[in-house]
Formats: structure tokens, sequence, C-alpha cells
């Protein structure tokens, strides 16, 4: 995982952190959603990251008139045969990069539900395995909202985790002038990992130690989001499985067999920010998700030391 960290850094310079949210949502079986402003490396990240790892990718392109059979695939008539044959589409890949999905219809949005939560596509009533490992990543900008279709909530909950890249410091715009303005970096990525080894990989995961009481303080960030004024629709359920499994990933990339509070505090708002849902009066005092996660950080009591929270006890 250092190796397609370096990889990823080597095109999206100066922003190890979200280089690093990308690997947790990898190791944790989830989808990225990279929302930012043009220009700042959303389409850089997700190829970058789907370069450096050597197994199968597609790229949808979403515009207004996408159809959900573009992404899922169809059944053609075989003249020769006499019957239908399915004809997969991109999403069949180990990494699906999808750009700018909010210019695409909410029918085509949804044609990326069933395969995100389910990892399996239907259609005309026959259902239809994605390999492992499976990853959506896709990119969209806040601010045109121009021929956009804001994601309905469904479709955000089944993404893992939001990231916004922001621009760099100038020491990492000025490196990024030196090294990119007389080749792209990205033609010069090879792959330094593969399917097989992220399997292994996100299987260890899942083995990743989790004491009672830090699982039931993510239970409690999670409940405690239901129960903020500012918040209008609180963290789902599948929402505390998704921080869970994020918080495993984080713990692994540390270097630990065994999860502690500070990771998950270091995956919170990453994981649940962009799935809450704020009151008109929160928006009118310029509160946003990611200070209403930080504030039930801050308020939910944090799991004291011990055995069972540091590590040491195994189950």
């Amino acid at each position: 995982m250092r190796r397609i960290a370096g990889n990823v850094e080597r095109v999206l310079v100066g922003k190890p952190d979200v280089v690093r949210i990308a690997l947790v949502t990898l190791l944790a079986e989830g989808h990225l959603l990279v929302e930012d402003v043009p220009g700042v490396g959303k389409t850089s990240l997700a190829k970058a990251l789907a370069r450096s790892i050597d197994c199968t990718v597609s790229r949808i392109q979403f515009t207004p008139d996408l159809l959900p059979s573009d992404v899922t695939g169809v059944s053609i008539y075989n003249r020769q045969t006499g019957g239908f044959e399915f004809r997969p589409g991109p999403v069949f890949a180990n990494i699906v990069v999808g750009d700018e999905i909010n210019r695409a219809s909410p029918k085509t949005q949804s044609a990326l539900l069933e395969c995100m939560e389910e990892q399996q596509v239907t259609v005309d009533t026959s259902t239809y395995t994605l390999d492992d490992p499976f990853m959506v990543i896709a990119t969209q900008n806040p601010i045109e909202m121009e021929g956009t279709y804001a994601l309905p909530e469904a479709q955000r909950d089944r993404f893992t985790a939001r990231v916004s890249i922001g621009y760099p410091d100038q020491q990492a715009e000025l490196a990024m002038v030196d090294e990119h303005s007389g080749h792209n970096p990205l033609h010069e990525l090879e792959p330094v990992s593969d399917a097989a080894t992220v399997v292994r990989l996100i299987h260890l995961v899942r083995r990743v130690h989790m004491a009672p009481e830090v699982r039931r303080y993510a239970v409690d960030i999670v409940a405690a989001t239901r129960q903020v004024p500012e918040i209008r629709l609180g963290g789902s359920p599948r929402s505390t499985l998704q921080l869970v499994r994020a918080a495993r990933a984080q713990a692994a990339l540390s270097g630990r067999d065994y999860v502690v509070p500070d990771d998950l505090h270091a995956v919170a708002i990453p994981v649940l920010a962009h799935r809450l849902v704020l009151t008109t009066e929160a928006h009118a005092a310029r509160r946003s998700a990611t200070d209403v996660v930080r504030a039930v950080l801050h308020r939910v009591p944090v799991p004291q030391g011990g055995p069972a929270v540091n590590g040491q006890a195994r189950r």
C-alpha cells in the first residue's frame, strides 16, 4: 500500500491525506466520491489509483444523454443463435472511474445503486456478479450547477467516503509546475500491485481487531448525528458499517492489527459528512456537515484506556 501511495503522489503532489483516504476506501471495500472545484486533480487522483493496480479499469464520462444500459450493459439479439446475449458495460471492471457523475440524469445514476451495494448487475431478469476487488471512484464539481443533477441520498450513502482535494500550497504547486510542465506523469505510471494482492489485503483488514468498547464508540458517534437539531437526516446503519470498515483499514495502514479511537476520528469526517442532510436553519447559519461531525466527535465520550481498547486483548 505504501508503493501504491507513492505512485499516486507522483501525480497528486502534496496531498498525502487525500491519497490515504483513497487507500482506506479501497481496503474497506468501499467507493470514493471526489468532490471539488475544477482543475485540482479529481480525475488525476482516480486515474492514478487505477493505474497503480494491475487490474481491469474502465472510465465512464457521465453526460446528460447517457443511458443506464451504457453503464451496466445490454442484451443484444444474435441472429445466428436465435437468442439474446449480454454485452457487459463499463461497470464490469475492478476499478470504475466515473467522471462528473452529477452530469448524468438520476435514472442513469441509479444504474450504479445495485452494483455499488451488492456487487452485481441485473439486466433482463439475469444477474451478473462483478469481480473482486470492485471500486467506484466518482468525481463531481459542486460549484457549477448548470446542467447537473444532485446525487440522491441513496446514491451518496453508498459512497464510503468523500474527499475534497483543495488547492495545493505554494511549494507543492511549484513542484507540480517543475515536474508536470514537460510531461504527464500519468503516462509514466506503472502498476505496483495487482488485483490478487489487493483482495488478499482486504481479507487481512477484515481480521483487524476491534474491541467492544471501540465498536460501541463507533455506534455512539453515528447515533449522535441523528440527535443533532441542525441535522434533518443523520447517519444510516450503513454508515456505521462503513465507519467501522474504514477504521479497520486506517489501523492497518498505520501498521496495527487493532483499532483505537483515533482511527475512528481520522475517518469520521470523510465517511459521515456527505451523508448528513442539514436543516434550513443550519444552512442559514452557514454551518457545514463537517462542522457538525467535528462537534459530535467532541461531544461523544471517548472510551478510556485499558487492554481491550488499546488492543492488547484479543478475541
